[in-house]
């Protein structure tokens, strides 16, 4: 981070210059094989609405206009090679696809929705000047060298899986379709049979049909079964850091057994749900419960550069999950609270889920009361868990015990009775699992530790529909599996930090989260 003691006003000549530095600084040739390109939002002061990605070999320009509820994106220029020339959402499958094209390089490379993508991310005001997307191949050795990497908008990165079944669900089997996170919100309001609120869609207008009172995503009619009656309870589930295609192949090969009871019952779209820019875990858990993108709903990052108040704000870490929801604009409502509104008198519960605004039971909301926590056993005699990896990984270990007191806390209430309280069949639960995220980190998305993961998790997912079949419900109750994001094998040999050369340059700046610059902050 470099240091300078004038004072530069944003929107201002010298900070357009200096803007202008630092993206030079990111686009050199000495930092091409970690910089996949750079995004901004109005480069040249043609005004809101206009924006830019460049890599080192082109770029193009393009500005949005009102469409509907949403909006149409129009390209104005390129110059060189286009950086979003390539926005397929089937690149890359089916997991020998993907495995044959590693580490992809930028012309090889696909971005689903770039253009939705980069403006949906600017309108946030506390949105940075640049962001600096990584290559699929840079390996963060200074942060930690996981072999498994996400972050960008490429197509592995982004995509996560997406999996319904149950009451109220067409049993399509695997489909050639791709959504996006934003899309879940909706489809289970709908799948549970809520009426529209009368919210406002992407572009801020009045959108009709919402089922949330700010709804940038849209209901997936083609997983709804016709004519049948719309289902008692639905059940989310999310396996962090999952890659869609591994985990769709673990599924196949017999390996996630009741992963594949879902999928086998229901609807699988093989191209995923396409997460949100940044592909990061909160801005996405976030996404997924208020159907919003990050830019909408204002938790922008892991981190991020408030310039108003002067201040870093940090919301995904143990010290700031309880109280990361400070930063949720009010206008957005979570699946919690629109459960709530729709279905009066009704339960909805959010495990181990830091976006837990509206829930009638969450772990945060407990802290936050200082309330004492159970403590789980030790990790030799957690169920579910593969000791080989438990005991010398400490992240494998860490979030086996975190995941083990989602599963108490899920069948407790299932059960009707948790922590001396006495609970109604959920209409809605939310149930997050991090160990995924923690070993495709890890080993990457190949490896041996990302398959333990998979088969401790799908175990755990077995004995969340064991508390719904005890409960007496199985056949009045949807399921849906998805993730924050996905996961990218990165290469050992490609490390480095572009910091060295935003350091050279001499322009003030912060680099929030490892891809969000602002510049004279």
């Amino acid at each position: 981070m470099a240091d300078d003691t004038t004072t530069v006003a944003p929107g201002s000549d010298a900070h357009r210059e200096d803007v202008a530095r630092a993206r030079a600084a990111l686009l050199d040739p000495a930092v091409a094989h970690i910089v996949e390109m750079v995004l901004e939002h109005d480069p040249d002061g043609a005004g809101v609405g206009h924006y830019q990605a460049t890599s080192p070999e082109g770029r193009v320009r393009f500005h949005r206009v009102a469409d509907g509820t949403g909006w149409q994106f129009v390209v104005d220029a390129v110059d060189g090679r286009d950086p979003l020339a390539h926005q397929d959402v089937d690149r890359f499958t089916p997991l020998t696809e993907e495995q044959a094209h590693a580490s992809p390089d930028r012309a090889a490379n696909a971005y689903p929705r770039a253009f939705e993508q980069l403006a949906q991310l600017f309108d946030a005001p506390a949105a940075p000047d640049l962001v600096a997307i990584h290559t699929s191949a840079h390996n963060w050795e200074d942060q930690g060298g996981h072999l498994g990497e996400h972050g960008s908008i490429s197509v592995v990165q982004s995509r996560a899986p997406f999996v319904i079944a149950g009451a109220g669900v067409r049993a399509g089997g695997m489909v050639d379709a791709a959504c996006r996170l934003v899309d879940l919100a909706p489809t289970v309001l709908a799948l549970l049979g809520a009426e529209p609120c009368g919210g406002v869609g992407s572009n801020g207008d009045r959108r009709d049909d919402a089922l949330l009172r700010r709804q940038d995503g849209d209901v997936l009619a083609e997983v709804l079964a016709a004519g049948e009656a719309a289902p008692a309870h639905v059940v989310g589930v999310l396996l962090d850091g999952a890659n869609a295609n591994v985990l769709y192949d673990l599924a196949a090969r017999g390996e996630a057994p009741n992963l594949a009871r879902l999928m086998a019952a229901g609807t699988t779209y093989r191209f995923g749900a396409t997460s949100s820019l940044p592909t990061v875990t909160l801005a996405n858990h976030t996404s997924i419960l208020t159907g919003a993108h990050p830019g909408h709903h204002g938790i922008l990052h892991n981190a991020w550069w408030d310039r108003a108040a002067g201040e870093q704000v940090i919301t995904n870490s143990p010290a700031h999950w309880v109280t990361a929801m400070q930063r949720l604009d009010p206008g957005v409502e979570t699946l919690f609270d629109a459960v709530h509104r729709s279905f009066p008198g009704s339960t909805a519960i959010s495990v181990n889920e830091p976006c837990d605004t509206g829930a009638d039971h969450s772990i945060f909301a407990a802290m936050r009361a200082g309330e004492p926590i159970d403590r789980p056993p030790p990790v030799e005699e957690l169920p579910h868990t593969t000791q080989r990896f438990v005991r010398p990984v400490k992240e494998y270990r860490w979030s086996s015990l975190i995941d083990h007191t989602a599963v108490e806390q899920f069948v407790g209430i299932w059960s009707g009775s948790f922590r001396g309280r006495d609970w109604p069949l959920p209409r809605f639960s939310w149930v997050n699992f991090s160990l995924t995220d923690a070993a495709f980190h890890e080993g990457g998305p190949y490896s041996e530790i990302a398959a333990a993961s998979v088969a401790d998790t799908d175990a755990r997912l077995g004995a969340l529909l064991d508390a719904v079949e005890r409960a007496g419900v199985l056949d009045r109750t949807a399921f849906f599996v998805t993730a924050d994001h996905g996961m990218e094998q990165s290469d050992r040999s490609c490390t480095g930090n572009w910091a060295e050369a935003l350091d050279a340059t001499g322009v003030p700046y912060r680099d929030e989260g490892y891809s969000f610059i602002y510049v004279d902050p």
